[in-house]
């Protein structure tokens, strides 16, 4: 793995589709758009690792989504699959984004697939990372459980920083140094002093099953679907048969050395398979 550096980037707000969202600008104004969403309880700067790798020749956004990082959180019953695409949207109209790449992983992966099929307009290219196409029942059940559990304040930054983990993975390969700038950019301080994570639970108490496969139907562009590693159960060859059956240009590609969360298990692996997908 070459030298983890961090992006610089300057963060902006805007308010779209009647909620105040947060965005990360990478640079390079005037290239191509590439537009990123994160995951679920996760933030905008989940790309800091990777932007570096685009930025000669695209101009990087990465999103916070409603209830996410720093952007506002909302009424929970907007927390809904069509809801979060609609954002991304009016975003996409608000910076008059064209011809842009869209890049989601896990939910952002799903919201930006049901994104591409509804607003098929401006996209140039679509990458999903380590999606699940169809979430099991009783792990919803689960996440709207979990969602329904007052979250716990812990009492110095230190202390959340110090307890944060990754969830949605089999192995924990994130390196340290990494680890700790995402738990950083993850909590925010009470009026009481005690600190919090910033993602609302409300998204897990509202979370429902959405089907992924069928969506493909409506994606035309160029596509990429990246796994995250030899062992994700995500894109596996029978799911990617179901999507090739219905969208045939959709190209698979598998990060080495990382888990679920590519970005920040392997940035260089996931840089050269994006690159390599849009160079060809």
């Amino acid at each position: 793995m070459t030298q983890l550096i961090a992006a610089d980037s300057t963060s902006h707000h805007v308010e779209v589709n009647g909620v105040r969202l947060h965005y990360l600008d990478y640079g390079s104004v005037g290239r191509r758009p590439m537009l990123c969403l994160h995951g679920g309880a996760a933030h905008a700067h989940w790309y800091d690792y990777v932007a570096p790798g685009f930025t000669a020749d695209h101009h990087v956004l990465s999103l916070d989504s409603r209830g996410h990082g720093d952007s506002a959180r909302a009424e929970p019953k907007t927390y809904v699959w069509k809801t979060f695409a609609e954002d991304v949207n009016a975003l996409v109209e608000k910076l008059d984004l064209r011809d842009y790449v869209l890049v989601g992983h896990s939910m952002g992966g799903m919201i930006s697939l049901l994104h591409a099929a509804t607003h098929p307009e401006r996209i140039g290219r679509l990458v999903i990372v380590d999606s699940v196409m169809l979430m099991p029942m009783e792990r919803v059940e689960r996440m709207r459980t979990f969602g329904q559990i007052p979250p716990r304040p812990y009492a110095t930054q230190a202390e959340l920083v110090a307890r944060y983990r990754l969830e949605g993975g089999e192995k924990q390969l994130t390196p340290p140094q990494v680890l700790q700038r995402m738990a950083s950019f993850s909590g925010r301080q009470n009026d009481d002093g005690t600190w919090q994570h910033k993602a609302d639970r409300g998204v897990y108490a509202n979370f429902t099953q959405i089907a992924g496969v069928p969506l493909w139907e409506k994606i035309k562009v160029p596509a990429l679907a990246i796994r995250g590693g030899a062992h994700s159960p995500r894109f596996t060859p029978d799911i990617m048969a179901e999507i090739h059956a219905l969208a045939p240009q959709v190209q698979v590609a598998e990060v080495r050395d990382s888990d679920h969360h590519v970005t920040l298990d392997n940035p260089q692996g996931f840089i050269e398979v994006v690159r390599d997908f849009l160079s060809a």
